[in-house]
């Protein structure tokens, strides 16, 4: 068939027609992306090439926030205390002292956060060097929660290695009682104990679950006992004259030879030795985690 006119572009075919038309969806498909920049791009790309549009549309692409990382020490991973031996000296009415039984916890005067003086039959103060120590009780079997309510019995040997109501009888210091408060914690302050011959310096403890409950060390719902750092005692048993004999003590024993702390895990010596800071002029404070499985 012959034309008398130059072809339209409907008249070449429909592969012709498929280009043109793929043609205009693609502009179609640049004019919304435009639309849905804003002002702001549509001038950036005005008097631009596609390649610029094209920039343009891509650099206002949301950048995707980055999730913080927690900074150290922010962790609330804890593990269940050991049980420990509560040793010969716990004055809670588990064991006696010179034929009679020794029970501190049913004692008036108990209840308190410094432990330095005696409170029974004298006032005598226990010296060395000033520890502060805070402890927080929590349930390892509910993400670390603190455990409020819950009474905490500590009690240590003095600068020479002494217990008071046993190897010195007539005094009742370093023994003490304080109730867990909504963040699970006690504070209390005492001195850095001795160190003896055969043990690592540590510091005894019991958890009741109720001040009504710490009237008998059988009502304990842990029994253990806390680590003091290594670094710490160094510094501080380097005064003889305070504290006599116990470097000499300190350079025989160790964590993996003493009888106590000796068989457990590096995780479980790590939570009990308590984070000090200080020196032994100015003293020492800090914290440590107790962990029960509730």
């Amino acid at each position: 068939m012959r034309y008398d006119h130059e072809p339209d572009d409907h008249d070449l075919g429909l592969a012709h027609d498929l280009t043109v038309m793929g043609a205009m969806m693609a502009r179609r498909r640049a004019l919304k992306w435009f639309a849905g920049v804003g002002t702001a791009a549509v001038v950036a790309g005005c008097g631009g090439s596609e390649d610029d549009a094209v920039a343009v549309v891509s650099s206002t692409t949301a950048t995707p926030t980055p999730t913080p990382t927690p900074s150290a020490g922010t962790s609330a991973a804890c593990i269940a205390d050991p049980t420990e031996t509560n040793g010969p000296y716990p004055a809670d009415g588990t064991n006696t002292s010179s034929g009679a039984t020794s029970n501190a916890l049913t004692t008036s005067g108990i209840l308190r956060s410094d432990l330095r003086a005696s409170f029974i039959s004298s006032s005598t103060v226990a010296t060395g060097v000033q520890l502060t120590l805070t402890l927080k009780v929590v349930n390892v079997n509910a993400t670390c929660a603190a455990l409020s309510g819950y009474a905490v019995y500590i009690w240590m040997c003095d600068r020479s290695g002494n217990y008071s109501l046993y190897t010195a009888a007539t005094e009742s210091y370093l023994r003490g009682v304080q109730v867990t408060d909504a963040n699970g914690e006690v504070t209390f302050t005492m001195i850095v104990p001795g160190c003896y011959s055969g043990r690592w310096p540590h510091i005894h403890f019991e958890v009741f679950s109720s001040l009504t409950a710490a009237t008998s060390g059988r009502y304990a719902v842990l029994v253990s006992q806390l680590a003091l750092p290594s670094a710490v005692c160094t510094a501080i048993y380097a005064d003889t004259a305070t504290y006599p004999g116990s470097a000499t003590n300190f350079a025989r024993i160790s964590l993996s030879s003493d009888n106590v702390f000796g068989d457990n895990t590096a995780a479980q010596i790590a939570q009990q030795t308590p984070t000090l800071t200080g020196s032994p002029t100015a003293g020492y404070t800090g914290s440590a985690i107790i962990g029960i499985a509730r």
